[in-house]
């Protein structure tokens, strides 16, 4: 009987957890180079995200509500989940429908928003960011510093500053570029512990296949 009750606490803590929806500072706008992702983990999951006709380079990782110290995951919120067909119409720009559900049940629930208006937002940020075409134009690996990606993002979408870009990496590879926007998805300076600048000099960066 009292692993019963034990149980029954933890499952109404477990429903008491997470942030308040829409309580947050800026959002991070996290943006993944596809190859690299599959030459680490996504050709051994066999993603069809890593299929050649996808021709996927930047695609969306998410939209993360910030607060200027630490973030929100997992918020209580009233709003119904995305349908299978919202998460699917997210696969031109997220590369995977699981992907989409993911971030709106981390990211989304947090944003205050019901989430078709979240995968609104999310495209919209997305489409204003300029992405630079000499990512694109590569034709066999390269190893390049970090900095270079900031640089040519910086040149092709001149209303950012360095502190408002961070670019992360992961096991020898180019990883992430994340930009921080405003509820109006104008930049913004990111918080301290967003910025976790990448310094290495020779990291991987993989062709579109």
């Amino acid at each position: 009987m009292r692993w019963v009750i034990l149980w029954v606490f933890s499952a109404v803590a477990a429903l008491a957890d997470g942030e308040k929806a829409g309580e947050f500072d800026y959002y991070v706008l996290s943006l993944s180079w596809s190859p690299n992702w599959c030459a680490r983990e996504g050709d051994a999951r066999g993603s069809d995200q890593c299929d050649t006709r996808h021709d996927h380079g930047w695609i969306l990782h998410g939209l993360w509500p910030q607060f200027h110290q630490g973030w929100p995951a997992y918020c209580r919120t009233s709003e119904a989940p995305p349908t299978r067909r919202m998460t699917r119409e997210m696969t031109d720009i997220q590369g995977s429908s699981g992907l989409a559900w993911h971030q709106w049940k981390k990211h989304g629930t947090c944003s205050g928003l019901s989430a078709p208006d979240y995968f609104a937002l999310s495209r919209q940020s997305y489409d204003g960011v300029q992405r630079p075409e000499v990512f694109r134009q590569l034709d066999t690996p390269v190893k390049l510093p970090a900095s270079v990606v900031e640089e040519a993002f910086l040149k092709a979408n001149p209303a950012l500053q360095p502190d408002m870009i961070t670019i992360t990496c992961k096991q020898g590879y180019i990883e992430e570029v994340r930009l921080c926007l405003s509820r109006a998805l104008d930049p913004v300076p990111c918080g301290r512990d967003v910025i976790r600048d990448c310094t290495a000099k020779n990291a991987q960066f993989d062709p579109i296949r």
